[in-house]
């Protein structure tokens, strides 16, 4: 079902008359000789002011320009800690709708803090900062005016199993004083430390403790295996203090390493244990969940029986999946069941419910819960809609904006700032600019920022608009039709269904050119360099370099390619294909191989890789958006997968022989 409305511009003009109020302030107290500088000359002050050289600034100028608060920004900064708290706060409100107004708070924060002027910090800090070391500083300076809080900041900070900036200090030592940190909770960072491998960290604070810790440190040192930790104390440090989370860190290691041993080990010493609830509810949780990942033998009924009062969501699926995973449909119902409403409702175990019921003769209960699977736009909604025959359920929505509204959008601030960003290269601050004025707009405000976007054929912000606003059934805009030319063509020559590539683009990248994954992949389709290299050479291509994969048009042809491939590989099965784009076609064969399946839905399930499984139901859901909006909507002759991708069996049968 689609809906239509034309937004109206009420709000929205009272909005840009708000917002340019600050403007009209400034323009008026800027003296009459100054000259608006020129983009180029408000980029080489930009860089000037990073650099903080301010005799190359023409500031009476700067004040003429809509990025007048950048080079300000900078000279602010540059004089921190010496500016007064009121210079800041001045600079901070000026800037509220940009944000600049955080960023300076952020510096002036760090600055006061690491001078000591914790009057200061206090004097523009708005609660608590982001980033430790802000916060440090921040829970210092409250030390004076508000102990009870800075307490409570400062042991939560202390307690991590990692190294806190220097900045921590002071904070930490004066509770440390104070008692408000104890051996305790020494000794409770201690054994985080030992549980993330910390080492240093770890004998730090246990240089802290003193001889009543001493059988406790020894412990620790002593227990290197699961083996080892049958034969520790049941009581460890002044008056058992140690004992909870040592077994607590030890069993979250030993269970890691080996679930097999951890699992046998904690039946044996459990019960002679005296464990806080919390603490012995952790370690078998984690315990339920890697037995139940790693499937080891005879854990099951132990698992089973822990359910009940662990209340996990992720052991829970876990207990699912294994169960649809053995074809134990009527366990699958009951562990389904056992799930709480909000998790139980979702379209993903709607489905279940309903293929289990299916599988056991329940038609009414079925059709029930495949019904209501079948109104959620998703991968689970649109298997659910096939399986009864019903069309998908796009909950398409479309707002029609005018030239009126997109001028009224044009006269705000932050847009004319984030234009004028783009104008001299920085998309960055740009970005920031314009997701900050998202974030803080109204819902009608957020659409009108959607529509200039779209209109401007912004498709990346477009795309990260409709996140930060939570437009989810604005399709066209969620899903913009952008570099549509090219993925029509090369999806052409290359034999890949043009919209497979589109759904893969907009999850890899959200349409970004630009793209770095932390792992190296780059461009719209994410490509490893030595990927498109590679793929560049098997087409007579030259090596296109780290930067040269960044053409969307290139990225394009090689990622059809490298998708064409995988598709030779899997017999033409997209769901195969994206798996295995997403994590390795070595490992999609092993997963055919080892645990091969009848159904398509049962092999989604069965992938071992929560990212995988997300990843391959986000693309071939996408999929189907593309290619419904490419129909105006019209979902009637589109399907999630087609009959043989949804009837072949998932095994290594379908391996093409190589």
């Amino acid at each position: 079902m689609r809906s239509s409305r034309l937004v109206s511009l009420f709000t929205l003009d009272r909005w840009v008359l708000r917002a340019t109020t600050v403007l009209s302030i400034v323009a008026l107290s800027a003296p009459a000789s100054a000259i608006a500088l020129s983009d180029d000359d408000m980029r080489k002050a930009l860089a000037n002011a990073r650099d903080q050289r301010w005799e190359r600034i023409d500031l009476e100028a700067v004040d003429e320009h809509i990025l007048s608060g950048y080079i300000h920004y900078h000279r602010l900064r540059g004089q921190l800690p010496e500016v007064s708290p009121k210079r800041v706060n001045a600079y901070i409100d000026t800037h509220r709708d940009s944000p600049l107004s955080e960023w300076l708070r952020g510096q002036a924060i760090s600055q006061y803090g690491e001078a000591e002027q914790w009057a200061d910090l206090r004097a523009v800090a708005d609660g608590e900062p982001s980033g430790s070391e802000r916060q440090c500083y921040y829970y210092t300076a409250l030390l004076e005016t508000n102990p009870a809080r800075a307490s409570e900041g400062g042991q939560a900070l202390w307690q991590v199993g990692h190294s806190q900036p220097s900045a921590c200090d002071t904070l930490f030592n004066r509770l440390r004083a104070s008692g408000d940190i104890d051996a305790t909770a020494i000794w409770e960072r201690k054994m985080l430390a030992w549980q993330a491998g910390e080492t240093r960290l770890k004998v730090y604070l246990g240089g802290l403790l003193d001889g009543d810790w001493h059988t406790a440190k020894e412990t620790v040192s002593d227990v290197n295996d699961a083996e080892a930790l049958r034969e520790a104390p049941a009581c460890l440090g002044p008056r058992c203090a140690a004992t909870p989370s040592f077994y607590r860190a030890a069993m979250w290691r030993f269970t890691r390493d080996d679930t097999a041993s951890a699992f046998e080990t904690w039946r044996e010493i459990a019960p002679a244990l005296t464990l806080p609830y919390d603490v012995q509810h952790a370690i078998e949780e984690e315990l339920a969940f890697y037995a139940l990942v790693r499937e080891i033998p005879d854990s099951l009924a132990w698992v089973d029986r822990q359910l009940a009062q662990l209340d996990s969501e992720r052991v829970l699926e876990l207990r699912v999946r294994r169960a649809l995973g053995q074809h134990q449909w009527a366990d699958a119902l009951h562990w389904i069941a056992a799930m709480q409403s909000e998790q139980q409702t979702s379209s993903r175990w709607q489905y279940w419910l309903a293929r289990a019921n299916e599988q056991l003769n329940n038609h009414d209960a079925a059709q029930a819960h495949y019904q209501n699977a079948a109104s959620d736009r998703s991968f689970y909604g649109f298997a659910a809609a096939e399986r009864i025959g019903q069309p998908f359920s796009l909950n398409l929505a479309q707002h029609r904006f005018d030239n009126a509204s997109r001028e009224n959008v044009a006269a705000i601030p932050a847009i004319k700032r984030a234009e004028a960003l783009m104008r001299i290269g920085e998309k960055g601050l740009a970005y920031s600019e314009w997701l900050h004025t998202v974030r803080n707009a109204t819902r009608e405000q957020a659409l009108a920022l959607a529509d200039y976007a779209d209109h401007q054929q912004w498709h990346a912000l477009l795309v990260q608009t409709t996140i930060a606003g939570g437009l989810w059934d604005a399709l066209e805009w969620r899903f913009p039709q952008a570099y549509a030319d090219q993925f029509l063509h090369w999806g052409r020559l290359s034999g890949v269904d043009p919209y497979l590539l589109m759904a893969i683009a907009r999850r890899e990248s959200a349409y970004n050119p630009q793209a770095l994954s932390p792992s190296g992949a780059r461009g719209l389709m994410q490509l490893m360099p030595g990927t498109a290299a590679q793929v560049s050479r098997e087409i007579g291509l030259s090596d296109p370099g780290p930067y040269g994969v960044l053409d969307p048009e290139l990225n394009i042809r090689l990622g059809s390619t490298y998708l064409r491939d995988k598709l030779k590989r899997y017999g033409g099965n997209r769901l195969a294909a994206t798996a295995a784009y997403n994590a390795g076609p070595s490992r999609v064969d092993r997963w055919l191989e080892e645990q091969g399946v009848e159904a398509f839905d049962l092999f989604v399930e069965r992938i071992p890789y929560r990212e995988t499984r997300d990843y391959v139901q986000a693309v071939l859901a996408y999929r189907v958006i593309f290619a419904a909006l490419a129909k105006d909507g019209d979902t009637t002759q589109i399907s999630l997968l087609n009959p043989a991708e949804q009837h072949v069996r998932y095994d290594d049968s379908l391996l093409a022989k190589h």
